[in-house]
């Protein structure tokens, strides 16, 4: 079934820089074929129904490097925007696309796009950011975004004016829901305008609520920081006759923060879903 497939723009002719076929210490690395499809449903259950339909199993296509890719990295400039709240990590995402793109694949013009999709908007006049190894070798030490990030709705096609003047062939948009719907957008706007530009998402959530990944970045420190809280609030219940103590965490429509940071502080008595 072709729900999940992603259009391509294009027949890829251009090889790859990365030079996977090979083994280093035993491992094989390669590259992923265009046909490889992961389960979206994993459980014995879905697939046994899945076969008996005309459609099959849904199923997404799988990520990774290939062998042949579109743009070529020497005539391609890339950008990246962040968007929404703030969340640990986002600085260390930022990081590894632009190393990534530098020494892996030979992207030399990597802009940094300030304050969310207001960057895109030349009236904000915030400008652009040139972002180079040199530039984010430190910055994963440090929280928060050093693009900043902005929240509100932006003209799709004044941004789409600005991708298409600066010759950006790849927008990295970092974000959560609201920052993905726009993300969305602007791909379909590219595609009604016939342009070869390309948006890739990067889920940005705290509440690690994606399916089939087992640990989305910024969630880690969110119950490693209420881990500390936890054990002082428990010292201060037992301080007390009958004494109780209730901590609230965020999670909004999943609870894998308070679930996680209950198991790293086994002190708690009850995990409540308060929905």
């Amino acid at each position: 079934m072709d729900k999940f497939n992603i259009q391509s723009l294009g027949v890829a002719e251009v090889p790859s820089p990365l030079n996977l076929e090979k083994v280093e210490g035993g491992q094989v690395f390669s590259y992923v074929k265009d046909d490889e499809r992961v389960l979206l449903d994993t459980s014995l259950l879905a697939y046994q129904q899945a076969k008996e339909t005309d459609y099959g199993p849904l199923c997404l296509e799988k990520a990774g490097p290939r062998q042949n890719i579109y743009f070529n990295p020497q005539k391609t400039s890339a950008a990246i925007v962040t968007c929404g709240g703030l969340c640990p990590g986002i600085n260390n995402v930022i990081r590894s696309v632009v190393m990534g793109l530098h020494y892996f694949y030979g992207v030399k013009r990597i802009l940094g796009i300030p304050y969310g999709y207001e960057g895109f908007i030349p009236s904000y006049e915030h400008g652009f950011v040139d972002l180079t190894p040199e530039k984010v070798k430190d910055i994963h030490e440090f929280g928060g975004t050093i693009l900043g990030s902005s929240r509100g709705g932006q003209s799709v096609s004044a941004m789409v004016d600005t991708i298409e003047k600066e010759n950006i062939n790849i927008v990295f948009a970092i974000g959560g829901d609201g920052t993905l719907k726009g993300a969305q957008e602007i791909g379909k706007e590219l595609l009604r305008r016939g342009s070869n530009a390309v948006v890739a998402g990067i889920p940005k959530t705290i509440d690690n609520d994606i399916n089939l990944m087992e640990r989305s970045f910024g969630f880690e420190t969110a119950f490693n920081v209420a881990n500390p809280i936890i054990r002082d609030a428990h010292n201060e219940a037992i301080g007390a006759y009958n004494g109780i103590s209730i901590i609230k965490l965020m999670g909004r429509d999943s609870g894998f923060i308070a679930a996680s940071a209950a198991l790293s502080m086994p002190v708690v008595n009850y995990v409540i879903n308060t929905q």
